[in-house]
């Protein structure tokens, strides 16, 4: 290209862009300055990145896309892969400007040198999360189911597979249950000659709905039809005398007295009358040690009580007759239609259906309670709420007395189910919570002993990693490393503020929670909020773990669906996707460990990499060779 004349449009151009650069490094730089005592307080292995970081917030902090148009039309730089080495970046853009007005190119000021962000980010990956299969660059975190206590072979497959993080969700099971499966992660880590990261997932402040009043105590036993009603297998049940669990489905577990279950063989008949007064049978199929499988081949409503007689071919010295024992109670919902009421309140008291009189006007609201009681202080009219994953919304229009009246604004169908133990979210409400519980603090010496990374659930402010970080160096000098869980809206929010404090920390990541996120940002925001939780991580050169829903079709019935394929390739901007558990977890890992191996070939962070496409471009002359057979 031609030198431009000092007076040129051109030359006008480039000292315009040229100034608007240099005003936006010295704020760059100022950011820096503004906050000495908070740099010296980062550990010394994440100081520079954090003043990468505080660098990037001072760049999108204005809309840059005018400057960017103008630099992409110039054919520099337009700074859209800057996260990980930003002042370096708008160096090497003011360098080129100066060689093309003929300044001198002064050397950049940057302690962190263009590309070496993105080494800084592999090392802080590397000592998170260890080393990536051979092949792909992403990890594999598998959220360890409870079978994995009591059947090695599922955790050996697992990690024969490419699991490189198993993770504990601390929310369920119990310390036994955790060590039996660190154990089994342990042996089959030596027996395979492979490395993985044990993941320990504190619970958390979730909120929930509290019990709802029970239904009647009865189980209904039906048998397999076919489109026309007719039976095409018996309903095979179980008959235990000591709660021992069936050792294959069974369509109903049935608890009997002992000594009469002792008396059953192969082909006795048990006739009973149901609780509709339908007489039904019985009949015996396989005696076992553990307890009976007997078949029904019409459909049947058992109570507790139920009276079942036993007619055999050979008299024996047990009673012909026994009751059932204790049965389960239906499990009930509160019915709730769009702008109706529901109280909530701090219960303990059992949830309770709407009151209606027989003309249908509402008499009493539903009413439920709130595992935490404490939040309904903080609730103020006029903020949203939503029920199980958001489902169910609607907005807080008095508080009062210690209970919250919320108005039904959106539910699916007419009616929607509110059941027991399901997720509340108050995405607008400043909640005071801690994210560590007393159940948390319970559980942490135990997690500070085992776990290499701890994962802190619903972290909304830099509070919060300081709260967990004074506790885990009461516990030792053993530091595993801290991962924030990103599912509130106030956390993406402050998600600058609590990356800094996470890099107080030898190791640290962030864990992008898309379940509840969704639900506090709108689930229109959730692409753009997962986005920006990337970039900013990336500009701190801290870890990413991409999670919920991954796979989850797959995992849970054997078939993905075509957008969870998409998501699980989207994955392969961060360092490490999450996979839940399921039947079929272990087909997920598979299928998982394909789809990021070729994304390798195409995807780093935002950059595309332009390999050869493998394309029919019509007839192949004899100068063009034919294209290779690597999986695409």
């Amino acid at each position: 290209m031609s030198k431009p004349t000092p007076s040129s449009p051109e030359t006008q151009d480039l000292a315009e862009v040229q100034e608007e650069l240099l005003a936006l490094r010295a704020r760059l730089l100022a950011e820096e300055t503004a906050r000495p005592g908070l740099l010296r307080t980062i550990h010394p292995s994440h100081r520079d990145s954090a003043r990468n970081l505080l660098h990037y917030l001072a760049l999108r902090r204005h809309d840059l896309r005018p400057l960017q148009r103008r630099l992409a039309r110039l054919g520099l730089s337009s700074l859209g892969r800057a996260e990980s080495h930003v002042l370096a970046t708008v160096d090497a853009v003011l360098r080129l400007l100066r060689l093309a007005t003929g300044q001198p190119t002064p050397a950049s000021a940057s302690a962190l040198p263009y590309g070496e962000g993105e080494q800084r980010l592999a090392e802080t990956t590397q000592a998170l999360l260890g080393s990536a299969a051979p092949g792909r660059d992403v990890r594999i975190m598998v959220t360890l189911p409870e079978q994995a206590a009591h059947d090695y072979a599922l955790v050996h497959d697992l990690l024969a597979a490419g699991m490189e993080c198993a993770r504990i969700n601390c929310a369920h099971d119990d310390s036994g249950t955790w060590l039996r499966m660190i154990e089994h992660l342990r042996r089959a880590e030596s027996e395979l000659g492979r490395r993985c990261k044990l993941v320990m997932d504190l619970g958390g402040p979730k909120l929930r709905t509290g019990a709802i009043e029970p239904g009647p105590a009865v189980v209904r036993i039906r048998p397999q039809r076919d489109a026309l009603g007719r039976v095409t297998a018996p309903a095979r049940v179980w008959l235990v005398a000591n709660g021992e669990p069936p050792p294959s489905p069974a369509a109903a577990t049935l608890p009997v007295p002992g000594r009469w279950l002792a008396q059953l063989r192969v082909g006795d008949r048990l006739r009973f009358t149901d609780a509709r007064d339908a007489r039904r049978l019985l009949r015996v199929a396989e005696v076992t040690a553990a307890g009976v499988w007997a078949e029904l081949r019409k459909t049947a409503y058992l109570v507790p009580g139920t009276l079942l007689k036993r007619h055999h071919r050979k008299a024996g010295k047990a009673p012909a007759e026994a009751r059932l024992g204790a049965l389960p109670h239906l499990a009930t919902t509160l019915h709730l239609g769009s702008g109706e009421p529901l109280v909530l309140s701090r219960g303990p008291a059992y949830g309770k259906d709407a009151k209606r009189d027989p003309a249908g006007r509402l008499l009493r609201p539903a009413r439920i309670a709130c595992s935490i009681p404490s939040v309904l202080d903080d609730l103020r009219p006029g903020e949203p709420v939503w029920f199980d994953d958001g489902k169910i919304g609607g907005v807080i229009e008095s508080v009062r007395d210690g209970s919250a009246r919320v108005r039904i604004g959106q539910v699916h169908g007419e009616v929607a189910r509110l059941g027991a133990d399901k997720g509340i979210n108050l995405p607008e409400s400043h909640l005071r919570l801690d994210a560590l519980t007393t159940e948390d603090i319970e559980n942490l010496p135990f997690v500070a002993r085992h776990a290499d990374i701890v994962e802190l659930s619903f972290c909304n402010s830099a509070h919060d990693v300081e709260q967990l970080q004074r506790r885990l160096r009461r516990l030792g000098d053993r530091l595993p490393a801290i991962v924030v869980k990103i599912e509130t809206r106030k956390g993406f929010e402050n998600l600058p503020e609590i990356l800094l404090a996470a890099m107080r920390w030898p190791s640290c990541g962030v864990m992008i929670a898309r379940g509840d996120l969704a639900v506090e940002c709108g689930f229109e925001r959730l692409a753009e909020v997962q986005e920006e939780i990337l970039w900013i991580s990336e500009a701190a050169h801290v870890p990413v773990i991409w999670a919920t829903q991954v796979l989850e079709s797959l995992a849970k019935h054997g078939l993905p669906s075509r957008a969870e394929i998409t998501d699980a390739a989207m994955g392969h901007r961060a360092e490490c996707v999450m996979l839940n558990k399921g039947p079929h977890v272990l087909q997920a890992v598979r299928t998982l460990d394909d789809i990021l191996r070729r994304m390798r070939e195409h995807q780093s962070k935002k950059q595309s990499m332009l390999r050869a496409l493998h394309l029919a471009h019509g007839p192949a002359s004899a100068e063009t060779p034919p294209p290779t057979t690597e999986p695409g």
